[in-house]
């Protein structure tokens, strides 16, 4: 048997075991409400055998003393004393807003009757009296103990979750930050013979645009590189004006994609800056840019737009592509959650990550529309 599977039967035999236990504790609670009802119940007939003593007894030569202390340690026990007909002749252990209330006494009576079976005492011959008694704090405790036992139980059931939960993600968080490394360092080899070659090439006179087009490409590739080999790292930021790094990165894909795509670009005249990492941030845009192409198709309109307020500056990405349901607005955002055929569903995660764990910003859809197109919105602080 594999360790994973060992590890599962391991956590239902846990599972099964818990219940087990909380089975046992919930049907010794209730045995033991069952016990003390019992209690209660002769507790009270006593109680009412008492009573009836004392109202047929002769006070001036009968002694009383017992009975009457009887009736008088019950400080406990609510009771209603009624006669044959249901008038209320008397209330013990009841608070006085009720007793000194008629209505109230009437409306707290009608239920309080069903609570447990009266006991019939007959005071004269011929005439009964009935009391009728509810539980008492102790027993009514008792009977809410299993609800505050589910409830630490969920509780402490939810602590171990997000905990196996929270160990989860650290190990794969762990494993993606250890594949982006070593995809980085094996890019890295390529990359330093690409870079011997165009020396080859410029030395042999090839064509200038054509040496000047894989160069880009081949800066393009080490800035890649240096996005996966820090992943798992605390970045460095750096005081950058956000309008300049991001048209950076919107020219460079405006360039290599479909001339079916209308592409703009907005912003104010001025710089903007703020504390950003130059290298994540172009990976933020570009998976904006590329998200947006994709749900376009490659035809369409993407529409980038800067803006600024007191305290934040904001970045618009605007496409006219299928929209985004409502109820997927923060499930796009989930790592492997994705709408292709292709892909893995990380690029989103990973621009979460880098706008808010990053650079301590905002990512959310600001707006979207069924077949009419989608608008991301970005919030960064500014310096």
């Amino acid at each position: 048997m594999q360790f994973s599977e060992k590890r599962n039967v391991t956590r239902w035999i846990i599972i099964f075991i818990s219940f087990i236990i909380i089975t046992l504790i919930l049907w010794n609670t209730y045995t033991f409400f069952q016990i003390f009802k019992n209690e209660e119940r002769l507790k009270m007939e006593v109680w009412a055998s008492s009573l009836n003593t004392i109202n047929k007894a002769d006070l001036e030569n009968d002694d009383v003393s017992l009975p009457l202390k009887i009736v008088d340690l019950n400080r406990t026990i609510p009771i209603v004393l009624t006669d044959q007909n249901g008038k209320i002749m008397g209330m013990r252990n009841i608070s006085d807003e009720i007793v000194n209330d008629s209505i109230k006494s009437k409306a707290f009576f009608k239920n309080f009757k069903n609570e447990n079976p009266p006991i019939t005492i007959e005071y004269l011959p011929g005439e009964l009296q009935y009391i009728y008694y509810g539980n008492s704090s102790l027993l009514n405790n008792l009977k809410y103990y299993p609800i505050a036992l589910f409830l630490i139980l969920f509780l402490f059931g939810l602590l171990i979750f997000n905990f196996y939960r929270a160990s989860r993600m650290a190990t794969q968080n762990k494993l993606w930050a250890g594949m982006a490394k070593e995809t980085a360092h094996q890019i890295g080899t390529p990359l330093s013979s690409l870079l011997g070659w165009i020396e080859i090439m410029k030395a042999d006179d090839v064509d200038e645009t054509t040496v000047t087009e894989i160069e880009k490409d081949i800066v393009r590739l080490q800035t890649i590189a240096d996005r996966f080999s820090k992943i798992g790292s605390e970045p460095v930021l750096e005081e950058k004006d956000l309008i300049s790094e991001t048209e950076q990165s919107y020219d460079y894909l405006k360039s290599r994609f479909s001339k079916q795509i209308d592409f703009s670009f907005k912003a104010p005249d001025y710089p903007i800056m703020v504390s950003i990492n130059p290298i994540l941030h172009s990976w933020t845009i570009e998976n904006l840019m590329k998200n947006a192409i994709d749900a376009m198709k490659g035809r369409g309109k993407l529409a980038i737009e800067i803006t600024e307020d007191a305290k934040f500056v904001k970045i618009k990405v605007k496409d006219s592509g299928k929209g985004i349901p409502k109820n997927q607005f923060k499930r796009i955002f989930e790592p492997g959650f994705t709408t292709k055929k292709r892909g893995w569903g990380l690029g989103l995660s990973l621009t979460k990550r880098i706008v808010e764990e990053y650079h301590n910003g905002k990512i959310k859809v600001f707006s979207s529309e069924n077949m009419k197109g989608t608008c991301m919105l970005i919030s960064l602080r500014k310096l």
